[in-house]
């Protein structure tokens, strides 16, 4: 095994291979990736050496190349901008609420003054 990359062993669940649902950091998917990409390790012997399937590092490696930092964002690939937009329309909508709110504020005072 590879003792220098103890943090690829950190995984944020513990399940034995071959059983559905297995959850990995970003860190780790990014640096079993690098082993491939930088040192130049043989996917198999990677995929092998992490308890993972070589498809699965395949997958990884593509998504690195063609995302760069922005890969592995987490649960439901969410990216930064996706997550500020998302938060800017939840936003909007309770602004419009309010504004509703007080249009009907201003016209029931609005009637009682008259």
């Amino acid at each position: 095994m590879m003792d220098t990359h103890k943090n690829l062993y950190d995984r944020e669940e513990e399940v034995p291979m071959g059983e559905k649902n297995r959850h990995f950091s970003r860190e780790f998917k990014r640096d079993a990736v690098l082993l491939v990409t930088e040192k130049g390790m043989p996917v198999g012997k990677v995929a092998r050496e992490l308890d993972i399937h070589p498809n699965l590092l395949h997958l990884w490696r593509r998504r690195f190349l063609a995302e760069g930092d922005k890969a592995f964002v987490g649960k439901g690939r969410v990216t930064p901008e996706e997550a500020e937009i998302k938060g800017l329309r939840k936003q909007l909508e309770k602004v419009r609420q309010e504004r509703d709110i007080l249009k009907k504020a201003l016209a029931v005072f609005s009637k009682q003054s008259s």
